[in-house]
């Protein structure tokens, strides 16, 4: 009867049915550990960790609690942007033996690319909070908020910015210029893919500095945008009207800092 069982369920759960579930289970897990951070924000935890930050030395405990944060974010927040991507690998792939395998590459390989950014961001915010520009709500300057803010909007004006985007809204011209099988081929068109994705998105994570590290509602905002940016339908559409929000936002910031 057990092994009956055990049959039954190899039959209805398939290699693909277990990598959807743990694509999404990484990305729930990373919500809720985000929330549950959210909610000691302001408590012992969160207070001893940026003391830690503030000293003169920041304790590795400390720094290895930021990038935890900033690592969680970016499992929370930039692996529902690769959805399209991955349908269109699955569409793609599917005369290739072992298609899960180059899934799951890919998407090691694209995460890899934003457990380096934050690394980057987490010495950022060290620098920052050690100077006393930034707290748990964010960026403490006025002058750096609207800085940021400006950077952000205008970075979504150049041609860096634009053919970032247009490589995350072709995924099926990506795959038929570049496909690689295997999980091997997978870790390298992730690694790709996430370079590509970061710079599209790397300034609208970097306003979690304006936004407060740990604000869900801006991660939940920032998420939405930056899904819609990689949708081939309103993806073109979004992204100059939302740079002229974020350098409205910008000179509107430094205008109340007068």
């Amino acid at each position: 009867m057990q092994l009956a069982g055990r049959d039954i369920f190899r039959r209805s759960v398939s290699a693909r049915d277990l990598f959807w579930l743990g694509f999404f289970a990484a990305v729930l897990a990373a919500w809720g550990w985000l929330y549950l951070m959210a909610v000691e924000r302001g408590g012992p935890l969160w207070a001893e960790t940026l003391a830690s930050l503030c000293g003169v030395e920041a304790g590795r405990a400390g720094i290895g609690a930021v990038w935890g944060m900033w690592a969680a974010m970016s499992v929370a927040m930039m692996l529902p942007t690769l959805l399209p991507m991955l349908a269109g690998y699955q569409r793609f792939a599917l005369r290739v033996s072992r298609p899960v395998a180059g899934q799951a590459g890919l998407v090691l390989g694209f995460l890899a690319v934003w457990l380096g950014f934050s690394g980057i961001a987490t010495l950022v915010q060290v620098r920052l909070s050690a100077a006393g520009l930034v707290d748990a709500r964010g960026v403490v300057s006025v002058a750096l908020q609207g800085a940021l803010l400006m950077g952000a909007g205008l970075w979504q004006f150049t041609g860096v910015k634009a053919r970032c985007q247009s490589a995350c809204l072709s995924p099926m011209a990506y795959f038929l210029g570049r496909f690689r099988a295997g999980f091997g081929g997978g870790l390298r068109m992730g690694l790709e893919i996430g370079r590509d994705c970061l710079g599209c998105c790397w300034a609208i994570m970097a306003l979690g500095f304006v936004g407060g590290v740990m604000n869900l509602g801006w991660m939940g905002v920032a998420t939405v945008l930056m899904v819609l940016e990689k949708l081939p339908g309103p993806g073109q559409a979004v992204r100059r009207p939302l740079g002229g929000v974020m350098v409205a936002s910008a000179l509107a910031v430094w205008g109340m800092g007068i």
